[in-house]
């Protein structure tokens, strides 16, 4: 599992680009992103190199970030390779909240939330290991 970054900002012009230019002014990297609005709001997921220094710049500047746990898996990149990854999940009763694409070093990841109490236990015991925090981290 590793750290991916929420951040919610105001559904008008710009609010993404002043957050975009925020992490650029601290090298901050963000590898996957995820954008959706809900009327006159809107969130962004983030999976960063360094998701503890983004939150800290976040902060730092007024926003209210949000750390959660989600699942790096990486995929094939052929017709079915998503779902074959997400059949697993299935049958150990994990239900996927969401799931978007995070390309990186010309592999294929895909970032997914799932839920299902206890989703570590469930996850190690039928041995699926995705991708950890330093996959992302770059020099």
């Amino acid at each position: 599992m590793i750290k991916q970054v929420t951040v919610f900002l105001p559904n008008e012009p710009g609010a993404l680009a002043r957050m975009g230019r925020l992490l650029g002014k601290y090298d901050i990297q963000i590898h996957g992103l995820s954008v959706s609005s809900m009327g006159e709001a809107g969130f962004v997921r983030m999976i960063c190199a360094d998701p503890d220094a983004a939150v800290k710049a976040l902060e730092g500047e007024g926003y209210q970030p949000i750390v959660s746990r989600v699942l790096a898996l990486e995929v094939d990149n052929i017709p079915g390779g998503l779902a074959r990854a997400l059949s697993s999940l299935e049958s150990l009763d994990l239900n996927v909240d969401y799931v978007y694409t995070c390309p990186l070093g010309g592999r294929v990841v895909d970032i997914v939330a799932v839920s299902g109490e206890p989703v570590d236990v469930k996850l190690r015991g039928a041995g699926i290991v995705g991708l950890g925090q330093e996959a992302f981290e770059t020099s």
